[in-house]
C-alpha cells in the first residue's frame, strides 16, 4: 500500500462542472499519492469519465483546481498536460484498422517523436533511427503485458479483452508517471481479471507508475486498489480505503447494494 510519507501527486481542489442543465461535476475533492493505486467506483452517471476528461484536460472545468506535483494543470491543452506525464485509456476499444499489435502500441509514442514530416520523407537516418527505437520500446511493452506473441497481428482482429490490454500498453509505451484507467476490465473474463490485477501491482511496482481507475468489477478495485473514491450524482460520497468505503451505508445505499456493479 502506497505510504502516507508519500510525496502528493495529483490534487482536485472543489472541482465543477456543468453541462446545461446538468451537473456533471459538483464539488469534487481528490487527492492521489506519489504510488498509489486509486479506484473510483460509483453508478453510471456518476461522474466518473468526466472526472478522469477533467484530469487530462478534455473537459475544462467551471470552477475549482486540479493540480499536478503542486501546479495547475487546468485550463491547458490536453497536449501539454499529457507531455507532462499523464496517460489515459478509454472506455471503448480504440484500435486502429489495418495497424498490428506492434503498430497500435507504437502510436503511444507519437508525442515523444521528434522526427519532422519533411525527414520522414527524406527517411534520414534519424528517423529510421527513432522508428528501431519506438519500435523496440513496444515490443517491450507487449512482453510485459504477456502478448509478445501477438505483435504481427492485427490488433482490430484481437477479442475486445485482449484490445483493452493492449491500449494499457500503447499507454504505458510513452513512459507516463500517473496512468488514468476508464473501466479497463470490461469485456475481460475472470481469468484475464485475475492477470490483470497483477498487471496493474506490476505496473505500479516495476514501472512506478501511479494509477487511477475507474471501474465496474468491485472485486478487482477491493483487491488492488489502495484507496477508493465512491461518486454519485458529481460527488464523492465516500473516500477511503477499501475496507472502510465498503462498510459505509452511503455507499451500500447509492452502490453496491444495488446490483449494479
Amino acid at each position: 500500500m502506497a505510504s502516507s510519507t508519500l510525496s502528493m501527486k495529483l490534487e482536485l481542489r472543489d472541482v465543477a462542472l456543468r453541462f446545461g442543465g446538468l451537473q456533471a461535476l459538483d464539488g469534487v475533492d481528490l487527492a492521489v499519492r506519489e504510488g498509489e493505486i486509486r479506484g473510483i467506483i460509483g453508478p453510471n452517471g456518476a461522474g466518473k469519465s468526466t472526472l478522469l476528461n477533467v484530469i487530462c484536460g478534455v473537459h475544462q472545468p467551471d470552477s475549482g483546481e486540479v493540480l499536478l506535483d503542486g501546479e495547475r494543470i487546468a485550463g491547458r491543452p490536453a497536449s501539454e498536460i499529457a507531455g507532462r506525464g499523464l496517460a489515459r485509456t478509454f472506455q471503448t476499444s480504440q484500435m486502429f484498422k489495418g495497424m498490428t499489435v506492434l503498430e497500435s502500441v507504437m502510436t503511444g509514442l507519437h508525442s515523444r517523436l521528434r522526427a519532422s514530416p519533411w525527414s520522414a520523407m527524406l527517411s534520414l537516418r534519424s528517423v529510421r533511427d527513432e522508428e528501431r527505437k519506438a519500435a523496440a520500446d513496444a515490443t517491450e511493452l507487449l512482453r510485459f503485458i504477456g502478448f509478445a506473441d501477438l505483435a504481427d497481428r492485427e490488433s482490430s482482429g484481437l477479442s475486445f479483452g485482449q484490445q483493452r490490454l493492449v491500449e494499457i500498453a500503447r499507454a504505458l509505451v510513452s513512459e507516463p508517471r500517473i496512468l488514468l484507467l476508464d473501466e479497463p476490465a470490461v469485456g475481460l473474463s475472470v481469468v484475464r481479471v485475475k492477470e490483470l490485477d497483477t498487471l496493474l501491482r506490476r505496473i505500479r511496482e516495476e514501472r512506478g507508475v501511479t494509477i487511477v481507475m475507474i471501474e465496474h468489477v468491485v472485486n478487482l478495485v477491493m483487491g488492488v486498489c489502495d484507496f477508493v473514491t465512491v461518486m454519485n450524482s458529481g460527488k464523492p460520497i465516500a473516500d477511503g480505503t477499501p475496507d472502510v468505503v465498503a462498510s459505509d451505508p452511503q455507499v451500500i445505499e447509492a452502490y453496491l447494494g444495488t446490483g449494479k456493479c
